[in-house]
């Protein structure tokens, strides 16, 4: 993860580690090990240089005061974090034994989280030193860990959110009719940078037939008049992410392209009207679904309903049938419907929407009318 550091002090930081702490007791964990990646920089505002191979640990065990094991000639910058404070750091040099080290902070027969993106040649290390030990994701062991966003937190993704819709206003305005997708795919990264973003992500621009393919690769596809156009883009700003979806028609639309838009449309809707505390997420995904398969078109909506956004683009919870996790305020997710007609053209609608306390409250709030562009 890149980005400017968000606004948060030291008392934040000792909150998110003790919050986690808490987390992995009550689920009967003896301790969480988070490597260099977003759950790091989130827990403690330090990220690690991205190309080190060196073993670099976030250790929270109850009843213990957070410890960062990190390598000697990287010490100074970690100490430089402003969640330094609410830790101790414990360094290694080379040439010695980093796992020796960190297993002298572990239960030898615990069950630890780990953070998804930990090396294996880490991972693997740490068994050899502690054959007794056992390990799961995060993902399973604490799905729900970042998914809570406090005060400041909504106020850096209603950020984002405000900054790639101010890119879609202008993006708008620029031709699309004759112009490569790539093209069209760098104007929307340029702009995004412009409205102070850090980190693009994506920029999705999926003309005519490639509408119906959700992930399309931008390509050299020239864009024609008559054509359908997916636009999905995002990435971070200030740390905290944004992503949102219109799709767009060169000159005017058909009958058919329009209804199929005022459909989406109308499960977006739903989708959003059904977001409220204590409901399961599964139940977004069933009263956007149930709209289009009404219609239908249920077989040509083939993703999820939403994902989770914070200090990434993707991550827990997910708007998804089987998912049982109540909403809780302050939950960040997408809502995108989609409709997708193979080989002819697709369409998808998103906004972030934010869990408050009597319903949910978008992040995005472009037109979600059918925009003809030139």
């Amino acid at each position: 993860m890149t980005g400017t550091a968000a606004p948060f002090a030291a008392d934040d930081y000792r909150s998110r580690m003790e919050r986690a702490t808490r987390s992995a007791a009550e689920a009967g964990l003896a301790g969480l090990l988070v490597a260099p990646g977003p759950d790091l920089v989130w827990l403690t505002g330090y990220e690690p240089p991205a190309a080190t191979e060196r073993l670099t640990l976030l250790v929270l065990v109850p009843g213990r005061d957070p410890v960062l094991v990190v390598p000697t000639l990287e010490a100074p910058d970690a100490a430089k974090a402003v969640g330094a404070p609410a830790l101790t750091l414990r360094d290694w040099t080379d040439g010695k034994d980093p796992y020796a080290a960190t297993a002298a902070l572990l239960d030898p027969k615990g069950g630890f989280g780990v953070s998804d993106n930990a090396w294996a040649l880490h991972l693997l290390g740490l068994q050899r030193a502690l054959p007794g030990t056992t390990y799961a994701s995060l993902t399973e062991a604490l799905p729900m860990l970042r998914a809570v966003k406090d005060a400041a937190e909504l106020e850096l993704l209603a950020a984002a959110g405000a900054a790639a819709d101010a890119t879609f206003e202008e993006i708008r305005k620029v031709p699309f009719g004759g112009r490569r997708e790539s093209e069209i795919a760098a104007d929307l990264a340029d702009l995004l940078r412009g409205f102070g973003h850090s980190q693009v992500d994506f920029t999705i621009v999926a003309s005519g037939p490639n509408g119906a393919n959700p992930h399309h690769e931008v390509g050299d596809r020239v864009v024609e008049r008559g054509d359908m156009v997916v636009l999905d883009f995002g990435g971070l700003k200030d740390g905290y992410g944004s992503d949102t979806s219109r799709t767009v028609h060169v000159g005017e639309p058909t009958d058919e392209e329009r209804r199929v838009h005022d459909l989406v449309r109308a499960a977006q809707e739903a989708g959003f009207r059904a977001v409220r505390p204590g409901v399961p997420c599964q139940e977004v995904d069933r009263a956007a679904r149930a709209v289009i398969a009404d219609a239908g078109y249920g077989e040509y909506f083939i993703h999820r309903t939403g994902h989770g956004i914070g200090v990434t683009t993707h991550e827990p919870p997910y708007m998804i049938e089987g998912e049982q996790q109540p909403l809780v305020p302050g939950m960040c997710f997408s809502v995108e419907p989609g409709v997708y007609l193979p080989g002819r053209f697709g369409v998808r609608i998103e906004d972030i929407v934010t869990v408050t306390e009597d319903g949910g409250r978008r992040l995005n709030d472009t037109t979600r009318e059918l925009v003809t562009v030139d």
